[in-house]
């Protein structure tokens, strides 16, 4: 069967592709084949969320207990993870954005602080809360240099801090705040670069990806969602869709005129690299605006997944998963790669949990499209997405008229639209076991009526031009969420636990056949990676939004949340609204979280006090569990 690819087995294909001396940042990709660290938002390039160590393991997560904690000092919503890298745990914190290096070896003392000074006014301009995703890590470039922490703040100042001592190395500015463009998703570091992406589709943003040379923030290349084939770093003829070439100008004939200036496609979510085909992975927003009789066309490129070569940001290939899209179902959510069998063939897959509900599998080599099955059975705009790629409408997902907020037209409410706005999933990420060969998925069991009028653009003003109301998927278990395991290469649900609000919390997988994922009201829970069955949970002081990570520390493995209720499912605690059909409907879709959990900022790290490794037979060393990794079982 064919050999999926661990996290250690990942750096060691790394180095091989890189070649001595390719990469200023050779020593990351090895970095992160090293268990005991964290040292990427995402854990790896592959966004697996996986980790090798299983010191805590479903034998013993039952005993684990917190071992310290850390108050932020911000009363807003904490998304994303901290970072480790040897004894320091670098923490980030939603508007103002404050990054502190703490001692991870001494309970959180701190060593540094960096408190940037923003203009408040980008506040307004935030959609959904002041959140920030996290910062990237980058080791010193060659003799001489500075291991630096990346920092995109809200108002879209990135800037590089000496990872020592938090003072700064270089900034550099990479949006307009007074157009509505902001900062919210974690910086990613590949090679000599780092990458940025913009954030404020609601506000008529021309979406768009930056790479910045580390060595002084100057600019590397920059590729548009929409626009001129220049602009967007299209090759009309050999940037392909589902098989064949875009052609010309792909974007500008999708669009009306010049709607495409304020286009959406923002591009806040995350962002893969695999460093043997050298392409760069991650998805587009939404199209502005909200009301889709404004904007006739498929509005290309918003909605859809991008692989770009790293060095140049030439586009190899797109896919549009949400054509002409009329509920915002937003394409930003993670790329996971993986190595799995699909329909009997080993494949280079890339896995997308989209926001309108379809889960998809496609070849990362060629974009060619594999799966794309409902991973909610409540899905119910689109009753499929057609697969022969003899048909016109290949790759298309097919609108039921009931649920299409066009047809049914400006100022008029289209009722029971599932999912909700805020998707299947939004920006939480899942993770992937190469155990079990499984992918783990918090998802919004959330519906919605959606009712369109029109608006007229300014800078810097929202450009919406909907109403919303959402409300637990109606005939189900009332809850409005589920976490679920998912095999990608079936497209099928292998098992499924409700929740009673969203799972808003990114997964974590590890070696020890343990889960971990956090709930709105608070709770952090582990699972068993096999069955699904509950066998931890810890209500920590705040609603999570945060995403689970885990390390070593003097031979002890620890587990760590962010925990501060907020994001858009929890907009109405963090900003004080109490309209429901504020934070775009999300307010009286979650009015009953008040009743569970309150604003706070805190990490919060377990351990169990007596660790032994896992019986699972994998070995917890990085390089004993690349030769140990298991074939395919499914």
């Amino acid at each position: 069967m064919f050999k999926t690819i661990t996290k250690a087995a990942l750096a060691s294909s790394l180095l091989i592709s890189l070649g001595a001396g390719a990469s200023a940042n050779e020593k990351l990709q090895e970095m992160q084949g090293d268990a005991a660290q964290w040292v990427m938002p995402t854990g790896d390039y592959f966004n697996q969320r996986y980790s090798t160590l299983d010191k805590i393991n479903k034998e013993n997560v039952g005993d684990m207990v917190p071992a310290w904690g850390f108050s932020t000092g911000v009363l807003r919503g904490h998304e994303g993870n901290p970072l480790v890298v040897g004894d320091t745990m670098f923490v980030h914190t939603p508007f103002p954005n404050i990054v502190y290096a703490l001692d991870a070896k001494n309970d959180g003392e701190i060593k540094w602080k960096y408190e940037p000074k923003q203009d408040p006014n980008v506040i307004p301009v935030m959609c959904c809360d002041t959140v920030n995703r996290g910062v990237a890590y980058a080791p010193a470039a060659g003799e001489g240099g500075k291991d630096l922490v990346i920092l995109h703040q809200a108002d879209t100042t990135v800037v590089a801090l000496d990872a020592e001592t938090g003072e700064q190395a270089w900034s550099v500015q990479n949006g307009d705040p007074s157009k509505g463009e902001t900062g919210t998703a974690a910086p990613m570091v590949f090679k000599d670069k780092v990458l940025i992406g913009i954030s404020g589709g609601e506000f008529g943003v021309r979406g768009s990806v930056t790479a910045y040379n580390l060595s002084d923030g100057s600019q590397a290349w920059r590729a548009y969602s929409t626009g001129p084939d220049d602009e967007m770093l299209f090759d009309p003829e050999n940037t392909m869709e589902l098989g064949k070439p875009v052609g010309a100008d792909s974007s500008l004939n999708s669009w009306e005129g010049d709607q495409w200036q304020i286009g959406g496609g923002t591009t806040w979510g995350w962002y893969a690299y695999d460093p043997e085909l050298n392409l760069i992975y991650y998805g587009t927003g939404n199209p502005s605006t909200w009301n889709p009789a404004q904007r006739p066309g498929d509005n290309k490129w918003s909605m859809a997944i991008m692989a770009r070569d790293a060095d140049t940001g030439m586009a190899k290939w797109v896919y549009q998963m949400t054509p002409h899209d009329e509920w915002d179902y937003d394409g930003v959510n993670e790329m996971i790669l993986a190595d799995i069998d699909v329909g009997g063939t080993p494949t280079k897959a890339l896995v997308h949990f989209d926001r309108n509900g379809f889960a998809y599998t496609l070849n990362r080599e060629t974009g060619e499209l594999l799966v794309a099955k409902k991973y909610d059975p409540a899905v119910n705009w689109a009753t499929e997405v057609v697969m022969d790629p003899n048909s016109d409408q290949y790759g298309r997902p097919q609108v039921v008229a009931e649920y299409s907020t066009e047809q049914g037209g400006e100022d008029t409410n289209t009722t029971g639209i599932c999912p909700a706005a805020l998707g299947t999933k939004d920006q939480q990420p899942a993770a992937f076991s190469p155990k079990t060969n499984l992918f783990y998925v918090p998802t919004n069991h959330v519906c919605m009526d959606y009712e369109p009028f029109r608006v007229a653009y300014t800078a810097g003003q929202p450009y919406v031009g909907a109403t919303l109301s959402m409300y637990p998927a109606p005939d189900s278990h009332g809850g409005m969420g589920n976490f679920i395991a998912w095999d990608a290469g079936k497209g099928e649900i292998v098992w499924s636990l409700p929740e009673q609000f969203s799972v808003w919390s990114g997964a974590l997988a590890t070696a020890g056949d343990v889960v971990f994922y956090g709930t709105l009201e608070g709770y952090l829970k582990a699972i068993d990676a096999e069955t699904g069955e509950e066998l931890y949970k810890f209500k920590t002081p705040s609603g999570i939004i945060g995403n689970v990570m885990t390390y070593e520390n003097d031979g002890k493995q620890y587990v760590g949340i962010l925990s501060g209720i907020g994001g858009w499912a929890g907009i109405g605690l963090a900003a004080g609204l109490t309209d429901p059909t504020a934070g775009l409907g999300a307010v009286g879709g979650y009015a009953a979280l008040s009743k569970y959990t309150a604003l706070g900022g805190a990490l919060t790290v377990f351990t169990v006090p007596d660790q032994t490794a896992s019986n699972s037979g994998e070995p917890a060393t990085p390089a004993a569990a690349d030769a140990a990794a298991p074939a395919a079982n499914n």
